[in-house]
């Protein structure tokens, strides 16, 4: 998922019976004013909204989070933060985006997923300090958004097919997936001379 994707989910997107996450939506930040900065919109393309099945330790992890952020709310009691979607209407009153604002705790609450401790929703800023400890500590120079490269290069050469990997990327186009984010290795650039090797010995054969 896009780095705005991840940070747009709400519990309501995540569905634990079919093991299914539903993306619909796009966050992403605007001048502060007083009510916050964040907002939800559509996602980057039409095609960008998708189901995407969740493997096994993606399921059992996002379950064992839930009770973890259960348990936070018990514990931080009238501390924890709560936050509710309001409508954002352009001149013409067409519904345009959303913007999540801090509230009262109420049923209906817009329970987002990836929060601090306390419940305090802080989008994609969430992420900037551990990233920080993976560039300056750990010298890994990567950014969030690549690990959507990764993930569509493993895939690809363990035999999963592109078109597989577009829709679950969220591409209108396979080539984007194939020029943008399938990457070349020096090992997999070896692997083509070995693979014509190998081809050619057993046609000798």
């Amino acid at each position: 998922m896009r780095t705005g994707e991840v940070f747009a989910l709400t519990w309501n997107d995540i569905d634990f019976e079919n093991k299914t996450i539903r993306v619909t939506k796009n966050v992403y930040y605007k001048r502060k004013n007083k009510k916050g900065r964040w907002y939800l919109g559509t996602t980057k393309t039409e095609n960008s909204s998708r189901t995407i099945y969740m493997c096994d330790t993606l399921y059992n992890l996002l379950k064992k989070y839930k009770t973890e952020q259960e348990n936070r709310k018990k514990e931080y009691k009238e501390n924890y933060k709560y936050y509710n979607l309001e409508q954002i209407k352009n001149k013409h009153g067409k519904l345009i985006e959303y913007q999540i604002v801090e509230s009262k705790k109420s049923k209906n609450n817009t329970n987002m997923v990836f929060v601090k401790n306390n419940g305090t929703y802080s989008g994609t800023d969430l992420i900037k300090y551990p990233f920080r400890i993976i560039h300056y500590e750990l010298g890994i120079k990567c950014r969030f958004y690549d690990l959507r490269g990764s993930f569509a290069t493993t895939t690809l050469r363990s035999g999963v097919e592109i078109k597989d990997i577009s829709k679950v990327l969220g591409h209108s186009k396979i080539e984007t997936t194939e020029n943008y984010y399938i990457i070349s290795t020096i090992d997999t650039l070896k692997n083509v001379s070995k693979t014509f090797e190998k081809e050619i010995d057993l046609t000798i054969k």
